[in-house]
This record gives C-alpha cells, structure tokens and sequence, in this order.
C-alpha cells in the first residue's frame, strides 16, 4: 500500500500545492493500542457512485473565452479539460437566454407568428457558446455529457409577474438587485411570471426541437431539467411553477413530445433544479406510479444552506434517482464582500476567496456524503466585475477574466480539484468515520482501486490523525485552513 497527501496551501490569494509521500504501517506493529485521533476508512462499505464534476458553459463564459488570442484560450481550456485540468465530466448550457447571457434572446423570435417554429435558429449560441462548447469538448480525453436548462419560455407565452412571487419576496430588498420597477401588468421572460397551461404543447415542442438541434450540432446532451429554479421570480429570465403544474406538464407534454423525437431513455429529464431545502417535498409532489419512470434524478442548487439531510432523505425516498448539484456560486462579485459587491466587512479580496473555497469543500463534502452523484459549478469563468450579463451586478467564478482577456484561477479552482482530479468517474463513495469535528472528511473508492480521502481543515490550528485501513496506519497532519486530499494506492 502506498500513500500520497497532496495539500493546497494560500497566502496572497494564489495556492500553493504540495504533494508528499506518507508511510504506511501496519497497525499490530504500533506501540499502544490506537484509539484517539483517529480517521476510519472502510473501502469495502460502499455507497453511490460518484459520476463527476463539471461547470457551465454559460454565453458569459463562452464570450470570455471567445475574446481570448487562441493560446490563452486553449490554457484556459486546459485548465478545465486538459489532461492535467479539473477534468470536468459535466457542462450545463441554458436554452435560449438567462441572466449570464448578454441580452435576452429565444431561439424562435415571435412563436405567435410562427407557431410551427419554422424560424427556429440555434444562430445566437453559435455566436460564442457553440464554437467554445465544441473546441473543449475536443480537447477533453474523458467523454463530456451536457445539462440542457431553460430559464423562460418566450414571454408571449407567460402570464404577467404576480406580486407576491416578485424577486424581492424570494431574496430579500437586496440593494442594486433590481433592474427596474417591475411592470405587473406586461408579460416578459424576467421578473416570473408563469406558462400558460394553452402552451403546454408548444413549450414541449420547443425544449424537444432545441434539444436534437443540439444534438445534430454533435453536442453530447443527455439531460435536460424542466425549469431552471422553479420558484424564483428572478429580475433576470425566470418563470415559476408550482409541483402540480410541472407533474402535468412533464406527464401530458414533455414526455411524450420526448418519446415522440425518440429522446425518452436517451436524454434524462430533472425536476427541481432549485435550493436544496425544498428538494424532497417538490419530488414528492412530482413523482408518482405515473412519473416515475420519466424521471431520472433531482437537480439541486446550494443558495438557501446545507440541508444535507434533505438530499439523503430524497436520495432514500427515491432510490435509483440521479442527485446532482446543479449550480453554486459565491453570491458577489470577485473579490469582494457582499451581495453583487454591496456590503462592507473590511475583509481582503484574499480572505474573501479563502472564504468561498472553503464554502465549496463543505458543500461538496456535504452533499458526497449525502449521496450525491454528480455536481455542476455555475460559470467556467466571469470578468474582474462577474459578468457581463444583460442585467446589473454578477457573481465571482473559480477563474477571472482580466480587462485584456488574460485570466487567473483563485483558491476556490484548486479546492474543487481536490475533489476532480483524484476521485474519478465510476468511483465509489465508501464508509468513513472522524474521532472529532475539528476537520470534515468524505472519500471513495475509484475504478483502479484506489481511495481518495478529501479533508477539510478550516480551523486555526494544524490537526494530526491516524487514518486508519484495513489493518494498516497512515499518520496525517491536516496543516490549518487546508484542504488535503490522501490518495492511497
């Protein structure tokens, strides 16, 4: 057996890896029984399978990368998809505009006029999503399968917002949120609104013919959520929909448009795709005798907590479903306290990053050990101000953009390669136990038959363990705000 602990240290905002062999002894030749500080690995109690990690590949991002010479560019790319990159398994790409879009656009511009959707166009994603999408995906050695989300169907199809579902109930008065006054009495693809049951048919037409014209553009899809936060009335491109209207849109429309374009079993449908706190009562309102086999998981967003508890519960509930984290991010600006950059604190840009990786290596470990299969970050990359996007203020990324479209990556991008990189496709989460809650821990058992141990140590002070393995000691030190990861062959 042979042991490796790679740990990222920070200072000045830039990560420092260091990689160092670690002894392996036998635990009969300790000199005291081994009870205190100790880690337990079991590799032989095995839980789900870890499919991946990924990030989307919004129209902010591909336009960045797009603006770089071609040699930034392929670094950039590499960083995600080389053979030495994150290796993102899994891209999102939303369908037709969202809030990280530069304007707001639809695939079929007057649905009303064109109701069999003759004028139907994937021009505007090939302007910056399409080429990008397709050079990282032929550079990737592992294969890449895509989320497909939508944010809004065409506004002229949608109800106007109701008040009592406008963003400010949803988030809170946050300042500098809003675009403008909102208008109650006028449809549009942002501030909610909902589908008009009269659509239901031509939505399902719609999501159905985008998604083969992504396919006939040789893009991997394999799933697609049916709304993109149900229930935010967001002041960019949103729609809301109660659990009733989505079982009956999936059950009466969706599917089988699906089955009819020879989609069903080919592309996977997700419900939810909202905060974790509301994902088990929504799959439980959805899924049915009827429905269930046209589910194939729940998608999940980080925004509203932890609640571990409610994807172990829904991964229970709903054995054979696919858990996947969907989007994350840090909710401000890079390098900067506050919501969209608003808010004081004091704190430096440095402590601000420290901050939001420390956030991802918990909810990744949170969610893995809740039985999580997959998760998606939001944006592959943003500019210094988290964006551009087609409404005001934007949110940070594990890579920024500079003003002459160089870029850097920040801690949180090395955070999530200590989960990427070392815990592959196919592995399995396996049976881990901690003698105290100094540091957080999950690990897995990959296809080669190594183990991957991640740990977090976000307290002040070095911690020393034993991990202990079957029959076989390997003693630790997790340094102070670190994340390690011990990968045992």
């Amino acid at each position: 057996m042979q042991c490796e602990q790679i740990v990222t240290f920070s200072a000045n905002g830039k990560a420092y890896p260091e990689t160092t062999r670690i002894p392996v002894t036998p635990e009969a030749d300790e000199p005291r029984h081994l009870e205190s500080g100790v880690l337990n690995l079991y590799p032989d109690i095995t839980y789900q399978t870890i499919e991946g990690f990924g990030g989307a590949m919004t129209e902010t991002s591909a336009y960045l990368l797009s603006q770089m010479d071609e040699q930034t560019r392929k670094s950039a790319l590499e960083a995600f998809f080389g053979e030495q990159g994150s290796h993102v398994k899994f891209l999102r790409v939303h369908m037709d505009s969202c809030d990280y879009s530069l304007e707001e656009y639809t695939a079929v511009e007057d649905p009303i006029a064109d109701p069999d959707f003759e004028t139907f166009s994937l021009k505007r994603d090939q302007k910056y999503i399409l080429p990008v999408l397709k050079e990282a995906l032929a550079m990737s050695k592992e294969p890449i399968s895509v989320l497909l989300s939508p944010w809004s169907p065409p506004a002229c199809w949608k109800t106007p917002p109701e008040r009592p579902k406008n963003d400010a109930s949803v988030y809170g008065d946050l300042p500098g949120h809003m675009k403008k006054e909102i208008d109650y009495d006028t449809p549009s693809r942002c501030n909610g609104g909902s589908l008009k049951p009269e659509y239901y048919a031509s939505w399902a037409k719609y999501l159905t013919i985008f998604v083969n014209a992504y396919l006939q553009e040789g893009i991997p899809v394999t799933m697609m959520s049916i709304q993109n936060e149900s229930i935010a009335a967001t002041d960019w491109d949103s729609c809301v929909w109660t659990a009733e209207e989505q079982k009956i849109f999936l059950r009466d429309f969706l599917y089988p448009a699906f089955e009819a374009a020879g989609l069903a079993g080919k592309v996977g449908i997700y419900i939810w795709d909202h905060n974790k706190e509301r994902v088990l009562e929504y799959a439980t309102d959805i899924i049915d005798s009827a429905t269930d086999s046209m589910i194939e998981g729940l998608a999940f967003h980080w925004y509203s907590g932890d609640h571990f508890e409610a994807v172990e519960m829904a991964g229970r509930k709903y054995p054979g479903k696919v858990l996947m984290m969907s989007e994350c991010c840090g909710l401000h600006m890079p390098g900067r306290v506050g919501f969209m950059g608003f808010g004081g604190g004091g704190k430096t840009p440095e402590t601000v990053e420290y901050e939001d990786a420390v956030a991802y290596a918990h909810d990744i470990i949170g969610n893995l050990n809740a039985g999580m299969n997959r998760w998606i970050d939001w944006n592959l990359c943003v500019d210094k101000n988290g964006g551009p996007r087609h409404v005001p203020g934007g949110f940070t990324a594990c890579m920024i953009v500079n003003d002459d479209y160089s870029y850097r990556t920040n801690l949180t991008y090395d955070y999530i390669g200590h989960f990427s990189k070392y815990i592959l496709p196919g592995a399995m989460r396996i049976g881990c136990s901690r003698c105290d809650d100094k540091v957080e821990m999950t690990a897995a058992k990959n296809p080669d038959g190594s183990i991957a141990a991640v740990v977090l140590n976000k307290q002040d002070e070095d911690q020393k363990y034993a991990i202990r393995i079957q029959g076989q000691v390997i003693r630790i030190k997790a340094p102070a705000r670190t994340l390690s990861t011990i990968v045992i062959r």
